[in-house]
């Protein structure tokens, strides 16, 4: 007999609170301290010049594109395969077949 579970209770958690709405979410934004770091829109360094910043968003929006592209591609010939695959399958029923009159044949 296992005393362990029946002594036990069970934890009741409270249930998760609603998200924030927008305009919850807006007020906060307008109600936050201009330096208040979390919501800063400036993600620059300091020192840094805005200029790199163009350079690094400007080389994350060419890997995006990049990977959109190979993306396509990859997918364009995955039904291109798929296309082939079948073809395959019905050339080698095909086969089979043909193999199959020919050894009656020979048969008969």
């Amino acid at each position: 007999m296992n005393l362990s579970s029946k002594g036990k209770k069970r934890v009741v958690l409270p249930s998760r609170p609603e998200p924030p709405t927008v305009e919850q979410i807006l007020e906060d934004v307008k109600n936050s301290a201009s330096d208040d770091p979390l919501f800063s829109l400036d993600q620059t360094e300091p020192g840094s010049s805005s200029s790199s910043g163009d350079r690094e968003v400007e080389l994350k929006y060419e890997q995006c594109r990049r990977f959109m592209d190979l993306n396509l591609r990859l997918t364009d010939a995955q039904e291109r395969l798929k296309e082939q695959h079948e073809q395959l399958k019905r050339a080698g029923h095909g086969l089979q077949e043909d193999v199959l009159q020919v050894r009656t044949r020979t048969l008969s």
